[in-house]
């Protein structure tokens, strides 16, 4: 189990843009993962933007944005472009990284229960260490959330 202020096991996950994404080969930066549901569903879509329209403070923070969601590449690839994402979407079908970070959860839609992503966030550091974690995220606010946390504890 993942816990706070513990180095985060490397995973490695393919990704948009062509290329597989290790979370090892990003020592050195920030490291935002947003764990969303689904692409293109209006919660992940504002969610999205969102992180979309702040890009340059996170850039500014010394951060990577990645968002994570059982969909395929090609699904990540189209809405990434229909957005305009800046950053890269990873596709956790066999839900390796799910389940490190323990976002799978019971759900109820439409009366039914359904197995599926809790909506989640998490700060890895410059060292590869968790350091914050959101779980069952409200979208409105929260991108302004991990932006106020970050500038409250970057050096």
């Amino acid at each position: 189990m993942l816990k706070l202020n513990q180095a985060v096991e490397n995973f490695k996950l393919p990704s948009t843009g062509g290329q597989d994404f290790n979370l090892s080969d990003h020592l050195g930066k920030n490291v935002i993962i947003y764990f969303y549901p689904k692409d293109d569903t209006p919660g992940c879509t504002v969610e999205g933007q969102d992180f979309r329209d702040n890009w340059d403070a996170f850039n500014q923070k010394n951060c990577i944005i990645i968002g994570i969601s059982r969909d395929s590449v090609k699904s990540h690839e189209s809405f990434k472009s229909k957005m305009q994402f800046p950053f890269e979407l990873l596709s956790d079908s066999d839900e390796t990284a799910c389940s490190l970070f323990d976002v799978m959860k019971m759900k109820n839609m439409y009366g039914k229960q359904v197995r599926g992503i809790e909506r989640s966030t998490f700060v890895i550091d410059t060292q590869g260490i968790l350091r914050k974690e959101w779980r069952g995220v409200k979208v409105p606010g929260h991108v302004r959330e991990v932006l106020e946390y970050l500038t409250a504890h970057s050096s």
